[in-house]
């Protein structure tokens, strides 16, 4: 491709809603799909049993591994599957790409939960068997059909959609940065306009709706703001990063991994640090910072080390911020060099940062009323 070249990619279909996944049988017709493979991971298959009736499954291992790759990517071949349809979270939609794309099989995507802006993507993130980042691997196409039942999302435990918040709520920074060096986005071509009004339009959804949809998602119901937050951490973050761009916060996530310590956190948990110390990374203003944190505060995203399970006096921090530098890593769209001492100061001053916004807020909140 050209240097310079914009690109802009997306699914071929998404479709949202509540009951979504019944229509999974009439979405498949009309895609000509005859022998499904259904990848599905085991925490929701008695939600899901009824829309998926008798079709051939395969249950996920739980880790985007290439063992796990290879090993539904034989199911898949004994079935003489024409498509393999992913019922799941974001690292069983990866595995569904991952075995879909090389046999050039067509791929349905249905996520159970909105924890991250996975579904629409031509992109799968690859770990180790024990959960540390390993690889990108980019894919020619999308998803032919994202189908979102916005019922189930609704059902998953919070901890999900919040999580999903802090993938989002970085959408729009990193593409803002990566396309001021017109760095080619995961798409292919640098940023066309409409990537970085859609990723604006992501993190301006979430702050106006999260903490509403989370405290509807808290009583398993689905609301208009839930529906605006699952269709902002899935479709618009989704698009925003493919065809916008990555920088700091998710390369910061990737070294983060490197900590087995940071193995029972999420990704978009870990990327709503990433995301702050990102932000004093890049010198951003002061108005930008507080507001990112005071809404991870408000939502329940992690603004400290220690809220991912890192101590910042013992961990090995400089080998976070070495693998966050590595080459190859999205946080080299930056628009000056970065190294990993100007990360390890930055991850450092955040955490210091989000330590004393936090005890302010706790600071300025009333007393409680005594008895009298």
């Amino acid at each position: 491709m050209s240097a310079g070249m914009a690109v802009f990619a997306a699914p071929g279909r998404y479709v949202q809603g509540a009951g979504a996944l019944a229509t999974l049988d009439a979405e498949l017709e009309r895609l000509g799909i005859e022998r499904p493979l259904v990848l599905l991971d085991p925490a929701v298959e008695e939600v899901t049993r009824l829309a998926l009736g008798d079709a051939e499954t395969v249950r996920f291992g739980g880790e985007c591994s290439p063992g796990e790759i290879e090993r539904v990517a034989d199911a898949a071949r004994a079935a003489n599957a024409d498509a393999v349809v992913a019922v799941g979270g974001g690292k069983a939609l990866d595995t569904a790409k991952a075995v879909a794309h090389p046999a050039k099989l067509k791929l349905v995507i249905a996520p159970t939960i909105a924890s991250t802006d996975a579904p629409t993507s031509a992109l799968s993130v690859v770990y180790d068997d024990h959960g540390a980042f390993l690889e990108y691997r980019f894919w020619t196409s999308n998803p032919h059909l994202v189908l979102v039942d916005t019922e189930i999302v609704a059902k998953a435990p919070v901890r999900f959609l919040v999580a999903g918040i802090g993938d989002g709520l970085a959408t729009w920074f990193e593409a803002e940065s990566s396309s001021r060096t017109r760095s080619a986005a995961m798409a292919g071509g640098v940023p066309l306009q409409a990537a970085l009004t859609l990723a604006r339009l992501c993190y301006d959804t979430l702050l106006e709706y999260g903490v509403a949809a989370r405290q509807a998602v808290e009583r398993d119901v689905v609301t208009p703001a839930v529906e605006r937050v699952i269709e902002a951490n899935t479709l618009l973050s989704g698009l925003g990063f493919e065809s916008g761009g990555l920088a700091g916060a998710h390369s910061i996530h990737n070294g983060l991994t490197e900590l087995h310590e940071t193995h029972d956190y999420w990704h978009g948990e870990k990327v709503a640090f990433g995301l702050i110390a990102m932000l004093v990374l890049e010198g951003r203003a002061q108005a930008e910072l507080d507001e990112v944190t005071d809404f991870c505060l408000d939502v329940g995203l992690p603004v400290t080390l220690a809220d991912v399970g890192v101590d910042v006096e013992t961990a090995d921090l400089e080998r976070v911020a070495a693998t966050a530098c590595a080459d190859g890593e999205t946080i080299h769209n930056t628009p000056f060099p970065v190294d990993p001492g100007m990360v390890l100061s930055a991850m450092i001053a955040a955490d210091a940062y989000g330590r004393e916004r936090r005890a302010l807020r706790e600071r300025s909140r009333p007393l409680p009323a005594v008895a009298g």
